[in-house]
């Protein structure tokens, strides 16, 4: 490490706080459970899934109680911890049959349309923009096949773009860039922002809120029991909105690997300042197509969140377990190297924040909604796998048309009622994640 990274990350604040995290208004969590309820659906979840059905039952059924338990914060979890990229697309499937294509890109286009319109609808302060995202292409034997691609998707009505290497740097002067895909529908997302923004939308349409609200176990029958802390909800219908955590109530221990990314924001600068960087403003973010996945967003306050880039920038711990402890130094370094390397102009900006959070990952990448249980009561959306701003605020409008008993809507999109492939137990899935890693170089968008 150089002495200059070493300077730029030092005295960096311990607390795993990320950057929509920061520089926030003063923030009253709602207050915890302190005795028993009885709802007819309670959603466990403060993160995009759990809000997002909240929401949408709350108008689709305004006479239902909706109780939402929180075991911290809204946006604890994954919604405020991520890479904020809004994407098209369902991670883990291909393009390679143009009539679903081209409904997958329909479907997610419409989840950020929808998320675009309730910001509009409700006049909601919140960090976000629609300025295109690139994928970005590092291999000179790619190009040809790329433009091939995206001819092909757009005569299916697909609005991607290709760009070669010139009109690429025209929204982002990389190293090592051969060209890219631009999806101009896609872009940014300040998690918090929305979550928060979104409460008062909840509480005035009755949905009841309990901020540090762990639920400790669940008893499925055709009344859920829920037991937290503070006392016991019953509840008719139930909704898994826990995503990487899922597995620690029981569910789904078989099919999620939760794994932790490690991401860093730079200090805030203008966009005159990152236009001269190389970040021209017509861009909101870019990912790559190297086996160590890079991706990098810039905020409308004016950071560079970046994550990726190596193996050091992801870890999975032994059992899967999802704790947040202090965000790895060594994990920072990898990250903000790789950012170096991209960019070399932000050498000597400041690391402002860095941070890890758990993301769920499924073996095939495809995430999976739908209803389990014996009295098919049991609601869940998950393991979106790196796609997780679009997909889980999706994810409300899909549940809430599976608990009215309305799925046609939905049926033949990938992810309903997608079978998830088994992930070996410990230790041979701890043992399977390293050697696989390490050996291949593969980061965790790829098959393991």
């Amino acid at each position: 490490m150089s002495r200059q990274t070493r300077a730029i990350l030092a005295g960096l604040d311990d607390e795993n706080r990320s950057v929509w995290m920061a520089d926030k208004p003063a923030y009253s969590p709602s207050p915890a459970l302190r005795a028993d309820a009885r709802c007819d659906v309670a959603i466990v979840g403060g993160g995009f899934t759990g809000v997002s059905t909240a929401y949408h039952l709350s108008r689709r059924f305004p006479d239902r109680r909706v109780v939402l338990l929180e075991a911290r914060q809204l946006g604890h979890g994954a919604s405020g911890r991520n890479g904020g990229l809004m994407l098209n697309w369902v991670n883990g499937v291909s393009g390679d049959d143009l009539e679903q294509a081209q409904r997958i890109w329909q479907t997610t286009k419409g989840g950020i349309d929808d998320i675009a319109a309730l910001i509009a609808e409700h006049d909601l302060d919140v960090s976000w923009d629609r300025r295109g995202v690139l994928d970005v292409i590092t291999d000179p034997r790619r190009v040809e096949a790329a433009a091939r691609e995206v001819a092909r998707l757009r005569g299916a009505g697909i609005g991607l773009r290709f760009l070669d290497r010139e009109q690429a740097s025209a929204y982002i002067a990389l190293e090592g860039m051969e060209g890219a895909i631009l999806d101009p529908e896609a872009g940014h997302l300040d998690g918090v922002d929305l979550l928060r923004a979104m409460k008062p939308l909840l509480e005035t349409a009755g949905v009841v809120v309990h901020e540090g609200t762990p639920v400790l176990r669940i008893h499925e029958g055709r009344v859920v029991e829920l037991e937290t802390p503070g006392g016991t909800v019953r509840a008719d219908a139930l909704v898994l909105g826990t995503n990487a955590y899922t597995p620690a109530l029981g569910y789904f221990r078989g099919g999620l690997v939760p794994v932790h990314s490690h991401l860093v924001a730079t200090e805030q600068r203008s966009e005159d300042d990152w236009s001269t960087l190389g970040w021209r403003p017509q861009l909101s973010g870019f990912s790559d197509d190297r086996a160590r996945l890079s991706y990098g967003v810039r905020t409308r306050r004016g950071a560079v969140v970046f994550g990726g880039g190596s193996n050091a920038a992801y870890s999975y711990l032994y059992g899967g377990r999802t704790a947040l402890g202090a965000p790895s130094e060594q994990a920072a370094r990898a990250v903000h190297e790789q950012l170096v390397r991209y960019l070399p102009t932000t050498r000597a900006l400041r690391v402002a924040h860095r941070w890890s959070g758990a993301v769920a990952l499924t073996l095939s990448r495809v995430c999976t909604m739908g209803v389990r249980g014996e009295h098919r009561n049991v609601y869940y959306a998950l393991g979106y796998s790196g796609h997780g701003i679009t997909l889980a605020n999706l994810a409300g409008r899909v549940l809430t048309d599976l608990y009215a008993g309305e799925p046609e809507r939905w049926r033949g999109l990938p992810f309903l009622d997608q079978q998830l492939r088994p992930v070996p137990p410990e230790p041979l899935r701890w043992v399977g994640y390293q050697a696989y890693t390490r050996l291949t170089g593969r980061s965790p968008r790829r098959t393991l």
